[in-house]
């Protein structure tokens, strides 16, 4: 996750105040690690979930078609309704592949960046895409 957050253009790291990392591009987050709160607990042991990942989407449209679709690890939780966001734990994140966490941040980073930054990147991939 790391690695594929720090491949896009413009990413910085920067840490919350318990050291989770904060990545984003133009000073706007788009995936971050969030600290235990008590609405985001464990369903057996009603423990706060220690590794919760948030990412950035599109629209409501595509957070529905992540949090609706049974077959995957992601969830959001009433704090993030009217939130353009999605949450995953990170231990679940080997029920996706790589290829799917991939197009998640780039996803996640093209939801924040800039106009300008997002119309660079996409005319640079639809490129690379057409020569493969």
């Amino acid at each position: 996750m790391h690695e594929l957050a720090m491949g896009l253009p413009h990413v910085t790291v920067v840490h919350g105040t318990r050291g989770n990392a904060v990545y984003q591009v133009g000073g706007k987050s788009f995936v971050f690690f969030r600290t235990p709160r008590p609405d985001a607990v464990d369903a057996t042991t009603g423990e706060r979930l220690p590794d919760v990942i948030v990412f950035w989407v599109e629209s409501e449209a595509d957070k529905l078609a992540l949090v609706q679709d049974e077959t995957t690890p992601f969830f959001t939780t009433p704090h993030f309704d009217g939130h353009d966001s999605v949450l995953v734990q990170a231990s679940r994140l080997g029920e996706i592949t790589r290829q799917e966490l991939a197009e998640l941040v780039q996803d996640a980073w093209l939801a924040q960046a800039s106009a300008r930054r997002r119309a660079a990147w996409l005319a640079e991939h639809a490129t690379v895409e057409q020569e493969a």
